[in-house]
């Protein structure tokens, strides 16, 4: 069985490495990482084998439409890793089969940009449990159906972590590890091209360190340490990890901030060729070893951009099998804020298709914050300024604009380019936290239902985000815990309220409205076959500014979502509806048939119909 992975793979490692270092060290390099991955395979259970191999036999896992995922922070969600065996009943009654808890491997103490400043990649944090109860965790999630996802930093490491700290000892071999700079001529020359993420609280990307006696790259945080995927040592080393991770019962890796990974003069260092290239030399790897485990990219980048990370041209199929996409996630908020579909449809609609092998991983919300990456060129074929629109968002989601219901926090404002972010959770955005009547309830749960369809009836895998399966608002507290104060995001990132979870089945209650609302599409989509991962999302032409309509063509038949964004009744076409063939459907949502008046199909107030035909 090894063998004959080495055979399939083996092509792939080679070109990836020749890539990155020269084909003259390519086949070294090489055999040494088959040796890496011969050991892995080796110590690897023989339950997880017996995975490798169901998987390999089912290639399209990833894209059943029974798959539905779920994200949380560990504490947040349950307390520790045993809370959250312990509520696995509860992922169950929700649907969920994709569990990804948020970063918890060891960070450093202290402000660790919410997990993401690793200080150990082999080691759990001491208040969640250890190494040996994530395995554990995962052996159970697995027998109950649950993919267990993690986050892998690739960009950076903590300034504590080992390597650093050797590099700081003045060990030679791990200053190679980092990119460090005796004086500011280079670093001043990458600032003239290179934007800051964090503005507010961490200006610039290079910091100067007493003890390195340089300035060493760090893109995100002063404690972050950027590094050298240039020095084949370091791909090595995350070679390991991906393994003794994949060897604890990790299904996904979600590979952060993949795009910063390369770093190249004159250029932003996002994006880079050869950001592709080592994906592929570690996909190569991991697929030797445990071909169970997936990848998916963290890229928030243009539209145009976004699918390098799926694969296109020589890396199609070789590199990551799922991305975000979060052209979706801005489109759903643009239209909730504008009541018009139009801007949207014209995005989705220009987007070219993606691999039919990779998946999108559609969410409404996350643990970051919105970025609203409204494109300039995009905004303009409708008439709009991008510049406008996007600072319309940030205000509109703040509740700083006139009849805004919203409830959500500005991140990140840069005084320089305008730019704003927003920070909210999902029932606090459209509006159920400010609903002050039972009528502004009704209307915010429908928006939010109506969001949640656009993205579980999208295809791919959609996320819930913790909390959002409630109508959980913003945490009120936020900015009282240590560390917290300085970042709005923990805004979005509440514990879960043990007062909801216990009335999610009280259709009187908020909560358990959402809830039901949210279980009732997951349940709906596991059904339909038309939402696998594999068949394009196709725009239907808009006929009203308020409704947008999905069309998705399967061997099965045809599946047509049709969404009422604005908070009024409005029309579905006579036409239209012929013209799809679904003017005899019934509502796969409800079993009810299509609401006819007078020769129109009515929507409500944030309507939303799922509508299939069968094969002719």
């Amino acid at each position: 069985m090894f063998e004959a992975r080495v055979e399939r793979w083996l092509p792939d490692l080679v070109d990836g490495l020749a890539a990155l270092y020269g084909a003259e060290r390519a086949a070294a390099l090489a055999a040494d990482l088959v040796g890496l991955a011969d050991e892995a395979y080796r110590a690897r259970p023989d339950h997880l084998h017996r995975r490798d191999l169901t998987r390999m036999l089912r290639p399209d896992w990833l894209q059943d439409p029974a798959l539905v995922g779920y994200a949380a922070y560990t504490e947040r969600f349950a307390g520790d890793l045993h809370g959250v065996a312990d509520r696995i009943p509860y992922l169950h009654e929700l649907g969920v089969s994709y569990l990804h808890l948020m970063p918890l491997l060891r960070p450093r103490d202290g402000d660790n940009d919410g997990g993401y400043a690793v200080a150990d990649y082999r080691a759990v944090r001491a208040d969640l449990g250890s190494m040996d109860d994530l395995e554990a965790l995962a052996g159970r999630l697995h027998e109950a159906g649950i993919s267990l996802v993690l986050d892998l930093v690739l960009n950076h490491v903590a300034r504590e972590h080992e390597w650093a700290v050797r590099a700081r000892g003045g060990d030679a071999t791990y200053r190679e590890y980092f990119h460090v700079f005796p004086d500011r001529e280079m670093p001043d020359a990458y600032e003239r091209t290179l934007p800051e993420v964090f503005p507010d609280f961490a200006p610039g990307n290079f910091t100067w360190d007493d003890e390195l006696g340089g300035w060493v790259w760090t893109t995100f945080n002063e404690f972050q340490w950027d590094v050298n995927w240039a020095n084949p040592a370091v791909l090595r080393e995350y070679a390991g990890i991906i393994l003794d991770l994949a060897n604890r019962g990790v299904d996904v890796l979600r590979l952060d901030a993949i795009a910063f990974m390369w770093k190249r003069l004159g250029t932003d260092c996002q994006g880079e060729p050869e950001v592709h290239a080592i994906t592929q030399v570690l996909r190569a790897v991991t697929r030797i070893a445990c071909p169970a485990v997936a990848f998916k990219a963290e890229a928030i980048v243009a539209p145009t951009k976004l699918l390098a990370y799926l694969g296109t041209g020589a890396h199609t199929g070789k590199v990551s099998d799922l991305a975000y996409h979060n052209t979706l996630m801005v489109q759903v908020w643009s239209m909730l804020a504008t009541k018009d579909v139009r801007l949207a449809a014209h995005t989705l609609a220009a987007l070219p298709p993606k691999p039919p092998t990779a998946t999108w991983l559609t969410y409404l919300r996350c643990h970051d914050d919105i970025g609203w990456a409204i494109m300039d060129e995009d905004a303009a074929a409708l008439g709009l300024s991008g510049f406008a629109h996007r600072s319309f968002l940030a205000r509109w989601y703040a509740g700083d604009f006139p009849g805004s219901p919203a409830r959500g926090l500005v991140f990140q404002h840069n005084p320089d380019t305008g730019d704003m972010r927003t920070s909210g959770s999902a029932a606090s955005l459209v509006g159920l936290e400010a609903a002050a009547t039972p009528g502004e309830v009704d209307l915010a749960v429908a928006a939010l239902r109506l969001a949640h369809a656009l993205v579980i009836g999208w295809g791919g895998i959609p996320v819930i985000w913790s909390g959002d399966e409630l109508g959980q608002p913003n945490d009120p507290d936020w900015a009282s815990e240590p560390g917290h104060e300085d970042d709005n995001r923990w805004a979005h990132r509440p514990r879960l309220d043990t007062a909801r979870v216990a009335t999610r089945h009280d259709r009187t209650t908020v909560a358990g409205r959402v809830f039901e609302d949210v279980a009732g599409l997951v349940r709906t989509r596991a059904r339909l076959p038309h939402l696998h991962g594999s068949v394009e999302t196709r725009i239907g032409p808009v006929d009203d500014p308020g409704v947008l309509v999905t069309v998705r063509e399967h061997p099965v038949g045809r599946f047509v979502g049709v969404h009422n964004v604005t908070p009024e009744p409005r029309p579905w076409y006579e036409h239209r509806v012929h013209a799809l063939g679904v003017a005899d459907a019934r509502d796969e949502l409800t079993g009810e048939p299509l609401p006819w008046r007078h020769g129109t199909v009515v929507l409500p107030p944030y309507g939303v119909l799922w509508l299939t035909t069968p094969d002719t």
